[in-house]
C-alpha cells in the first residue's frame, strides 16, 4: 500500500514541477520567476524524499537537507539582489 502511495505522490509532485517550469519560463515578471524557482526547489526536495522512502535509504534525506539549505541561501541572495541591486554591502 505504501509503495502505491509513494508512486502516486511522485507523479503528482512531477506534475507540480512541470507547472513550476511553465511559470519559470512564461512568468510575466521576475518576481514570479524567482517564486517559481523557489517552489521548484521545494518540489525537488519532496521528490528526493519520496525517492528515499521508495528505496528505504536514509542517504536521500541527507541530500534533501543539503539541497534545502542551498535553496534557501540562493533564494535569499536573489531576493537581496532584486531589492538592493548588490549582494555584498
Amino acid at each position: 500500500m505504501l509503495t502505491w502511495v509513494v508512486i502516486l505522490s511522485t507523479v503528482l509532485v512531477g506534475i507540480a514541477m512541470i507547472l513550476c517550469l511553465y511559470r519559470l519560463f512564461i512568468g510575466p515578471d521576475i518576481t514570479d520567476r524567482i517564486l517559481a524557482l523557489d517552489t521548484l526547489y521545494i518540489n525537488s526536495i519532496a521528490l528526493i524524499i519520496l525517492l528515499g522512502l521508495y528505496h528505504g535509504s536514509a542517504l536521500y534525506f541527507e541530500g534533501a537537507l543539503l539541497m534545502a539549505m542551498l535553496g534557501f541561501v540562493s533564494t535569499s541572495a536573489l531576493a537581496k539582489y532584486l531589492l538592493r541591486g548588490d549582494l555584498i554591502e
